[in-house]
């Protein structure tokens, strides 16, 4: 019996639910396998370290991607902008008609040319987390312009209002 199996059951819908209070960027992650392009949607992304540069995306087991990641080992992460709910839709597996769908190579690796940022990594490590893979990416290049991100929060997207105030400084680590 492990640590997880004497925890309360967490229904599934009421999981997605509270976990969908926590706002997030959308992100498209892509990679090419032969010719062929291959993305997914994923609000599980984040930053892992400065120093090495890593990233790191969870992927479900059950995603096309899931397969295809560790066979491509490079891959992008396109951080989507204000407005680009149908491209995010396009990428979590509901088509939207008439979505152009436009890309790039960044070092040879295929990233979305609409992207409002692009990050490119190469797998350096996968560690299992349930019914999904958490894949560490060491980093490589990153772009990024001045739109604001595509934000989703409580199964809509939404965008960034105007920003007031002082920018926040980076923090000191004590």
């Amino acid at each position: 019996m492990s640590d997880t199996d004497t925890l309360h059951e967490i229904e599934p819908r009421h999981f997605r639910a509270v976990m969908g209070r926590f706002a997030t960027g959308v992100t498209v992650v892509t990679v090419s396998v032969g010719e062929e392009l291959y993305g997914m949607t994923a609000n599980a992304f984040m930053s892992g370290s400065l120093d090495p540069p890593l990233c790191v995306v969870s992927v479900a087991k059950r995603a096309r991607l899931h397969r295809h990641l560790p066979a491509a080992r490079d891959f992008a992460v396109n951080i989507l902008a204000a407005g680009q709910g149908d491209l995010a839709n396009h990428f979590a597996g509901w088509p939207v008609p008439g979505v152009a769908v436009r890309a790039v190579e960044i070092d040879g690796i295929p990233a979305l040319a609409d992207a409002a940022a692009h990050i490119t990594a190469t797998v350096v490590s996968n560690h299992d987390c349930g019914d999904h893979t958490i894949f560490v990416g060491h980093i490589k290049t990153m772009r990024a312009d001045e739109r604001p991100p595509l934000v989703y929060h409580a199964g809509r997207y939404a965008a960034l209002g105007p920003v007031y105030g002082p920018q926040t400084p980076l923090p000191e680590f004590w």
